[in-house]
C-alpha cells in the first residue's frame, strides 16, 4: 500500500470518524482510496468539496457524494439534555474521540471543542437526550476545518491507545486471577497439623473450664 499517498489522503478527510463511508474510521478509508479499492464519493461530512479534493490528489474525475452513504450537511456538534440524561455511559463508549465527560449514573456533558459531529452517540442513548446543533460559523473556514480535523485525528489515535492499554491491563488481571485459581494449595506440614490439634484442645479445655465454673 502506498503509505505516503494514504497519509496525504487522510489529511484531506474531515476526521469525524463517523463510519458512514463503510470503514471503521477515516484512516482505513484513506488506505482503501490509496489502494484503489474505494471511491472518492463516500464521505458525507467532507461533502462534494472534500470529494473534489480527493479527486485532485488521485488525479481522477470529481464526483458528488453518493447519497447511499449519507447526505452532506452543515457541520454540527452533539448536545446532551442534562435534565434527561440517566448516566448510562453508552454515549461515552460510542464516542470515537473521548469528547464526552461523565460517569455511571451521573450526568454527562459534551466537550464542545472536541466533538467531531460524528453522531455515533445518538443511537445508543436509551432516553434520546442527545441532539445535534450547528457549530459556530467561525469554525467553517477552510483553515479552521483542517485544524479541527488534525486535532480530531490526534484525539482518535489517543483513544485507540487508551483502549488498547485498558484491554492489556484487563487481560493481565484476568491472567493473574486464573493463575491464582490454578495454583495448588500450599502443602500441609506436620507442624501445621500439630498446631491445629493444639488449638483445638485449648478451645475444648477452655470450654470445659467455663462450663465447670458455671456449674
Amino acid at each position: 500500500m502506498p503509505t505516503d499517498l494514504a497519509d496525504r489522503l487522510d489529511a484531506l478527510l474531515p476526521q469525524t470518524q463517523c463510519t458512514r463511508c463503510g470503514f471503521a474510521a477515516c484512516r482505513p478509508y484513506a488506505e482503501a482510496l490509496a489502494n484503489g479499492t474505494a471511491d472518492i464519493d463516500r464521505c458525507p461530512p467532507g461533502g462534494d468539496a472534500g470529494a473534489a479534493a480527493l479527486a485532485g490528489l488521485l488525479g481522477c474525475a470529481a464526483k458528488p457524494v453518493d447519497p447511499a452513504f449519507g447526505v452532506e450537511a452543515a457541520p454540527a456538534i452533539a448536545v446532551i439534555d442534562e435534565t434527561a440524561c440517566i448516566g448510562c455511559t453508552k454515549c461515552i463508549q460510542a464516542c470515537p474521540v473521548d469528547a464526552i465527560l461523565g460517569a455511571s449514573k451521573r450526568m454527562h456533558a459534551i466537550i464542545t471543542a472536541e466533538c467531531t459531529g460524528c453522531e455515533l452517540c445518538i443511537a445508543p442513548c436509551p432516553v434520546d437526550c442527545i441532539t445535534m446543533q450547528p457549530i459556530s460559523a467561525s469554525l467553517l473556514a477552510r483553515n479552521a476545518v483542517l485544524a479541527r480535523a488534525a486535532h480530531a485525528r490526534l484525539r482518535y489515535e489517543a483513544r485507540g491507545k487508551r483502549l488498547a492499554r485498558d484491554a492489556t491491563e484487563r487481560e493481565t488481571r484476568r491472567a493473574g486471577t486464573r493463575a491464582d485459581e490454578a495454583a495448588p494449595p500450599p502443602p500441609i506440614t506436620r507442624s501445621a497439623v500439630l498446631e491445629a490439634i493444639a488449638r483445638g484442645k485449648a478451645r475444648r479445655m477452655a470450654g470445659n473450664g467455663s462450663g465447670a465454673g458455671g456449674a
